[in-house]
């Protein structure tokens, strides 16, 4: 299954299990935070400043 920026972090993160290390050392240090598990991957990475095109392309290889 391809990672879509419109996923929820927690779907990403039952898909990939490398998911955690890479949004992690991306500058997503709070993926065990509860609202952290109900945005979409492009919103955290917006919050983060985080470019949301390379994050997936990261997460998809």
């Amino acid at each position: 299954m391809k990672i879509t920026k419109d996923m929820l972090i927690a779907e990403v993160l039952r898909i990939n299990p490398h998911a955690a290390r890479i949004l992690m050392s991306s500058g997503m240090g709070c993926l065990g935070c509860p609202s952290s598990q109900a945005e979409s991957l492009e919103q955290a990475a917006a919050v983060h400043g985080i470019d949301v095109d390379e994050l997936i392309e990261k997460l998809n290889q």
